[in-house]
């Protein structure tokens, strides 16, 4: 039989009670005497708590998707509702449709189609975008925008479950920004953090997954064991999350020095070393095309 203890995953819960911390010092206690420093360590913190609700949709740190949905309910980033961010996550990872520009929500391609409709201008902006530079200076509006201009769409058409996810992300919001009220923190200085913070999370974004006529070659190893490791939650070792989607973030280093080769193996060896050479490649040079080289040219 489990007993409590089995079914709570403490350093889970652990990492978001010090990431709740770290962002009430940020907030409260920082921003009057140093905003200059609690600008980034609030950043630090709300790219800390996306990384948690991450977690929360794979049904981290309890078995039960409410309390983890509670658990990670204040809205820190703003912008992001959890429930559109655990509907399209969950699409995500059917892997067959991976980087597609229609089925996969997280691709980062365009069909060929759409692209040739673009204006000139736009389309530079994207390429300037598909830089690793673009992606963490321009990229948290582009995403931002993109995303919520099609969730509107779906409500207009009347898709009750993005209806709901963004009814849900009201008081969610409401709390932080009251609690941003109480605080010292200017709200300006807190749009900022958000906005790093959302530029941190797209560094790895940026190339987790690539066009590959397998579906097996389309997600990445990063072997790094620094501080964005533990911001991103060992979400670097992507295609070892991909295959065990359940496991745990503190689990997942253990599986891969286990068997790097089974995994380099399953993806091609599409690896990158650290983040370190992601940002000598490509903080001036696309990695990828916009549109798809691979699906949805015609």
């Amino acid at each position: 039989m489990k007993t409590g203890s089995d079914r709570i995953e403490w350093p889970t819960l652990a990492l978001l009670a010090f990431c709740y911390l770290l962002w009430a010092l940020a907030v409260f206690v920082l921003a009057p005497v140093a905003l200059w420093l609690a600008v980034p360590l609030a950043a630090w913190s709300i790219a800390q708590h996306s990384s948690l609700c991450h977690e929360a949709i794979h049904g981290h740190p309890t078995r039960n998707p409410t309390v983890n949905a509670a658990l990670v309910f204040p809205a820190l980033a703003l912008v992001i509702p959890y429930g559109r961010f655990r509907d399209t996550h969950l699409a995500h990872h059917r892997d067959a449709n991976l980087t597609d520009p229609y089925d996969d929500p997280e691709s980062n391609y365009l069909a060929q189609r759409d692209w040739d409709s673009l204006p000139a201008a736009l389309r530079l902006l994207l390429r300037v975008n598909n830089t690793l530079a673009g992606r963490m200076l321009l990229g948290p509006v582009i995403g931002t925008v993109t995303w919520t201009a099609g969730d509107i769409r779906a409500m207009i058409r009347g898709d009750r479950a993005v209806i709901a996810a963004w009814i849900w992300h009201i008081p969610a919001v409401l709390l932080v920004l009251g609690l941003l009220r109480l605080s010292p923190m200017p709200f300006w200085a807190y749009g900022l953090a958000v906005y790093l913070a959302l530029s941190l999370l797209k560094i790895r974004t940026f190339l987790e997954h690539q066009a590959h006529e397998r579906v097996r070659g389309r997600t990445a190893i990063v072997e790094d064991r620094g501080p964005l490791a533990l911001l991103f939650l060992n979400n670097n070792l992507h295609v070892v999350h991909h295959m065990h989607p359940r496991v745990p973030w503190y689990r997942l280093p253990a599986l891969y020095r286990a068997n790097p080769q089974r995994y380099l193996g399953v993806n091609g060896g599409y690896r990158y070393r650290s983040y370190g050479e992601i940002f000598r490649l490509y903080l001036w040079a696309a990695k990828d095309p916009v549109p798809h080289p691979i699906l949805r040219r015609d």
